[in-house]
């Protein structure tokens, strides 16, 4: 037995995006049994992964776990978090280590100073080849979101109106900078012809709230409402995708849906872009090119710095609104 373990603390996107690791892994090197470390509010997006046989959480310390990670007796390291808690727990557990190197100096010199040296490959790729001396190989099956059964939510328990088809709009992101402004979002509603479900979480309810009232459009606001499992469901079940640079982003491409991707601050040339199988249709990238500004960060603002936020006021809707309809 070639036992591993596997380490991304954070977030939803990031660990969806370690799937196709996972698998190949598991299924390209005999023997192999993988563990995975994460944060605990983050287990229940790898704890249904046939991947992965065992599951370990911390709430911010990996002294929490530290003894009984020392007790699995790792064979190997596969550390994809690369940050000053992974590598204090690689020092105590003394086991041989392979580190993603996550370009930070890259992506801080395209921030900066709009130079950009990183590479064109996607982080998927990149996550792979961390584990390239295993002979492992990308099977072009795309990334996997392993759903609790009692978590899928069986459409007919929406609106009668969703039961032939919906667009599902993920209006959240944990940044102001990552999302399309309101009214916009209301304008693109009116336009769609199939019913629109709107998706994210408790902190996204009042902007739904506004938009429900506001739109003309058919819609249901479902933020708020579900867990993180029961959206990736609906997610599933969608006729399409509308969703900004977020974590159910990556999930809708688990599921190799139709993807409307929506860019603001951030940019594709980070290489997170949607990640599908190599037979699946390509995701529609929404942005805005030629701004001096942006990237702005790798990350997010809770504000447009330059306080015009252009990368999504300027977005074109009917470029969405065409792609859906």
């Amino acid at each position: 037995m070639v036992k591993y373990l596997v380490i991304r603390f954070s977030s939803i996107g990031d660990i969806v995006l370690t799937s196709p690791l996972l698998r190949c892994l598991k299924q390209q090197v005999e023997g192999a049994e993988i563990h995975f470390l994460t944060k605990k509010g983050f287990a229940n997006i790898v704890k249904n992964n046939p991947n992965v046989s065992k599951v370990y959480t911390i709430e911010s310390s990996i002294y929490e776990v530290l003894p009984q990670l020392k007790a699995e007796d790792y064979t190997y390291v596969i550390d994809l978090h690369y940050n000053l808690r992974s590598v204090m727990l690689k020092m105590r557990l003394n086991k041989l280590a392979f580190t993603f190197n996550k370009l930070n100096i890259k992506k801080w010199m395209l921030v900066n100073f709009k130079h950009s040296s990183l590479p064109k490959t996607h982080i998927v790729d990149r996550y792979l080849e961390t584990v390239k001396l295993f002979g492992v190989k990308n099977d072009g099956k795309g990334l996997d979101f392993f759903i609790a059964k009692e978590e899928e939510i069986d459409v007919l328990t929406l609106p009668e109106v969703f039961h032939n088809g919906y667009v599902a709009f993920v209006i959240g992101a944990k940044h102001f900078t990552k999302r399309l402004p309101t009214k916009k979002i209301i304008s693109i509603c009116d336009k769609i012809k199939l019913p629109v479900l709107l998706l994210g979480g408790k902190e996204d309810e009042q902007n739904a709230n506004e938009i429900l009232k506001n739109s003309r459009a058919t819609i249901y606001n479902a933020c708020g409402k579900y867990s993180l499992q029961q959206s990736a469901s609906l997610v599933k079940q969608a006729t399409k995708v509308i969703t900004h640079d977020t974590g159910l982003m990556h999930v809708a491409a688990a599921f190799n849906k139709e993807i409307i991707s929506v860019w603001g601050n951030t940019v594709p040339e980070f290489g997170m872009t949607p990640y599908l199988a190599t037979d699946a249709k390509p995701a529609k990238i929404i942005e805005v090119n030629g701004l001096s500004c942006r990237p702005c960060s790798k990350i997010g603002f809770n504000k447009c710095p330059r306080k015009h936020f252009n990368c999504m006021n300027l977005i074109d809707e009917n470029e969405i609104i065409e792609s859906v309809n």
